[in-house]
């Protein structure tokens, strides 16, 4: 049981690293394929869809953290 924990803990962690890196610094991901978008705006489509996984995501990873430290 703790080595499954183990490897959905590292598998969450390689997924939330993706996340993160998809969203780019501040610009989200429309800039990473060459859009501008100075301005400020709201997450919307994919990038919103993007933002809730990563949340979701670490949620998961520090429940599984948690389980994984009490279970023997």
């Amino acid at each position: 049981m703790k080595n499954f924990l183990l490897v959905l803990n590292i598998l969450l962690s390689v997924f939330i690293v993706v996340f993160i890196l998809i969203q780019g610094k501040g610009a989200g991901l429309g800039s990473a394929w060459g859009g501008g978008g100075e301005m400020f705006q709201t997450r919307r489509g994919m990038e919103k869809v993007i933002l809730w996984m990563t949340t979701i995501f670490i949620v998961v990873f520090f429940a599984i953290s948690l389980i994984n430290l009490f279970v023997k």
